[in-house]
């Protein structure tokens, strides 16, 4: 597959490095009993600005969590370079800026969703009023606050999951990586931690995420590197990767009748071929959401109190 990836700048050429880069990264392991090596990502390049959502996505064996834990310094390179905010990525100070939520987070069960927090905010430094102060803003933000004194052990898939990203930001990073933040969570909770994630990048944040819900990517991602057997194959802006080439497509919302058949016979008489029509549709999350928020009927479909 021909690659559309773009030539990466050094950070070292910028006074504004961006969040993320990524240079000729080529990781290899080497098996414990044959000795073989395994190439796990061979000459991988892309870079993730300020302020951007940036979405690494691949099959399961592609690369891209090994990708993550060199970016987080806990897998070391063969060869290449990252950096974080121009901070070699193996050096102990590039982590300070960086919150991560991994696909499978681990919490101390007998802990609360309050104790958990103030937890990992004394990890991270934080302490005496500012800890008495974000704890609860944080809750608020990730919708927990009836459940912050609550056991973990008693949290659904969805509430550990969120509270997973309060502590990921708990230190206010500039960069979150997220790894498959919504793996097991129902379309409710999808949404509000797909809320979360663009509120960040309201906020300046700059987030790498990692999904294979692609219609998730392409709704809160700017770019996106699709990566194969360790090589980047594809990358570029979401509305460049997902525009049909030659194709256009046009909303007419009421007409009077017959109107359909006048722009077909336009088309026709133009040379071009119509390769479509009909209503537009909704989408089954959409849909989803709608009737188990509301309680009117909907048009179009059977609701079934």
């Amino acid at each position: 597959m021909e690659s559309r990836s773009h030539p990466v700048p050094s950070a070292a050429q910028s006074a504004n490095p961006p969040a993320v880069l990524v240079e000729h990264l080529t990781k290899v392991f080497e098996t414990s009993f044959s000795r073989a090596k395994v190439s796990a990502v061979a000459d991988l390049s892309f870079q993730v600005a300020q302020g951007e959502i940036y979405g690494l996505i691949g099959p399961n064996g592609s690369g891209k969590s090994t990708t993550m834990k060199v970016i987080l310094g806990l897998v070391q390179a063969t060869s290449g370079r990252t950096e974080v905010f121009g901070i070699d990525s193996g050096k102990v100070g590039s982590r300070r800026d960086v919150g991560f939520l991994p696909e499978n987070p681990y919490f101390y069960k007998h802990m609360t969703g309050r104790e958990t927090l103030e937890f990992y905010g004394k990890l991270c430094g934080i302490h005496g009023a500012e800890l008495r102060a974000r704890v609860p803003e944080l809750l608020a933000t990730v919708g927990l606050e009836t459940a912050a004194d609550r056991s973990i052990a008693g949290y659904s898939k969805g509430m550990l999951q969120r509270i997973g990203l309060a502590q990921a930001i708990v230190h206010r990073p500039r960069l979150v990586v997220l790894d498959e933040p919504t793996a097991g969570v129902d379309p409710r909770g999808s949404r509000q931690i797909r809320d979360l994630i663009l509120q960040m990048k309201a906020e300046g944040t700059s987030v790498i995420l990692c999904s294979h819900l692609l219609e998730q990517v392409q709704e809160v991602c700017d770019r996106a590197g699709i990566v194969s057997k360790g090589r980047m194959v594809l990358e570029g802006r979401l509305e460049d990767l997902t525009q049909v080439e030659q194709q256009m497509e046009y909303v007419v919302e009421g007409g009077a009748p017959g109107l359909a058949d006048e722009i077909r016979a336009l088309v026709e008489r133009s040379g071009a071929r119509l390769v479509s029509s009909g209503h537009p549709r909704t989408t089954l999350e959409k849909l989803f959401l709608e009737t188990t928020e509301e309680r009117e009927p909907v048009s179009g479909g059977t609701r079934h109190d």
